[in-house]
């Protein structure tokens, strides 16, 4: 608007003052001016986009082709295009960055009239996550960059790494024996000196089971219900407070855990035994949101982004629990949740476990994984034993020291203690739980 204003007074000047050349000269500045406008538009309209992914799940080490292929389907031939497939920042900041880029995703090329344009690159999975791909930003504008216009094209996809999860190398696990033949079967009995409850009486019910005083009550026949006397399968309290999280440390302390709590749940899948996942973490899918996105032109290149960007902030604080149970689509569950955890400023780990204890079953071992132990956490730990549970701690502290007092601590309450201290160590707690 700049460029009319002042065409436009040089105009009046000219005019004022008889100056015809120069008057003629504002009457083509302005003529250009509005033709490269109009034309600015029509390219910029005429302009569709689509993009395929060869998967939209994978593991770590996977390699996710990427195709973005643009069509002018105008009748005029476009001189420049823009084309940028945009990526979080989070996973391209970090060295090695989460997802490698291997291709270019930002590319400048000129489209004929029903001309086509490919954008073409690969993904390298480095780390699990939930990343959105795109949507593409475009830009065009008049050969002389007096009017440029932005658009948003294509939907983004959203991208699954599964975390890693470590084998037990050498160890039938089915058997929990080394390299055995024999196939156990766990079965969980009851312990009659722990009433659990009450029900209706059943045919066959022996007699010692009936609750005389229910009976008498209320004139129904009622039998006892008996808690279970072994412990079968876990529950992972998982720690994601981002303040739990020293930023030195970051982002190896925080995927370990992810590592440790993957490979652990599969190993009580493998087992046969039930698993289940709390956790304070945030849901990456949570921050996803598709609706208020703006595919018109904008003013600027960063607001385009800007308006195409994924958020980074949630309000959420309500935990993510995975109930405990078995199966394997439990397992992949779980695996999707870890995939898309992230640290949050919500709930803190004393807060998670008041908040989730009445979701915690008395027959699975309760296996907190924590980044760190001060005084509420080891407190609420303690309470849980306290209330009969049993729990189990794995320390993610590369400090021996540190572990040393910690677990002096927690094992003075008559809490188990495990050290998650690197990548090697996540078999071993996991062979120590399946020897249990």
């Amino acid at each position: 608007m700049r460029w009319f204003g002042g065409a436009i007074l040089i105009l009046i000047f000219a005019l004022a003052f008889g100056l015809g050349l120069l008057a003629y000269a504002m009457y083509a500045l302005l003529g250009i001016m509005l033709a490269s406008r109009v034309l600015s538009r029509v390219w910029i309209e005429s302009l569709a986009a689509q993009r395929e992914c060869n998967r939209l799940s994978a593991s770590i080490g996977d390699r996710v082709a990427v195709n973005i292929s643009v069509q002018n389907r105008g009748v005029l031939p476009i001189a420049w295009l823009l084309m940028e497939d945009l990526l979080p920042l989070a996973a391209i900041i970090y060295k090695p960055p989460n997802l490698g880029v291997d291709g270019r995703r930002i590319q400048l090329l000129m489209l004929r009239s029903r001309g086509k344009g490919i954008l073409l690159y690969t993904l390298e999975c480095n780390r699990r996550g939930y990343y959105q791909i795109g949507p593409l930003v475009m830009e065009t504008g008049d050969l002389f960059g007096l009017h440029r216009r932005y658009r948003v094209a294509t939907e983004p996809h959203f991208l699954l790494v599964y975390p890693q999860v470590m084998p037990l190398s050498g160890y039938d696990i089915a058997s929990r024996r080394p390299i055995g033949e024999i196939r156990l079967q766990h079965r969980l009995y009851e312990d009659p000196t722990r009433i659990g409850g009450v029900r209706r009486y059943e045919a066959g019910d022996p007699l010692n089971r009936v609750h005389w005083r229910a009976t008498a009550r209320t004139g129904v026949l009622h039998s006892k219900v008996y808690e279970a006397s072994t412990i079968a399968g876990a529950t992972i309290l998982l720690d994601f407070h981002q303040a739990s999280h020293a930023a030195k440390d970051e982002p190896y302390r925080s995927e370990l855990a992810i590592t440790a709590a993957a490979s652990l749940a599969n190993s009580v899948y493998e087992m046969g035994q039930q698993i289940g996942l709390i956790s304070n973490g945030r849901d990456a899918a949570d921050r996803i949101r598709q609706e208020g996105w703006k595919s018109d032109d904008y003013r600027t290149r960063n607001a385009a982004r800007r308006g195409a960007g994924m958020l980074d902030k949630s309000e959420r604080l309500q935990p993510l629990v995975i109930p405990t149970r078995r199966g394997p689509e439990q397992l992949m569950q779980i695996l999707q949740t870890l995939a898309r955890a992230e640290l949050t400023d919500g709930l803190d780990f004393a807060q998670l476990v008041s908040e989730t204890i009445s979701r915690l079953p008395r027959d699975a071992t309760v296996v907190a994984i924590l980044p760190t132990a001060n005084e509420a956490t080891i407190l609420a730990l303690q309470m849980l034993h306290r209330r009969g549970y049993a729990v189990t701690a794995i320390l993610n502290f590369y400090d021996d020291y540190e572990f040393g007092v910690a677990a002096a601590m927690l094992t003075a309450g008559g809490i188990s203690v495990q050290h998650l201290q690197d990548e090697a160590s996540v078999a071993d707690i996991c062979r120590q739980f399946a020897l249990r």
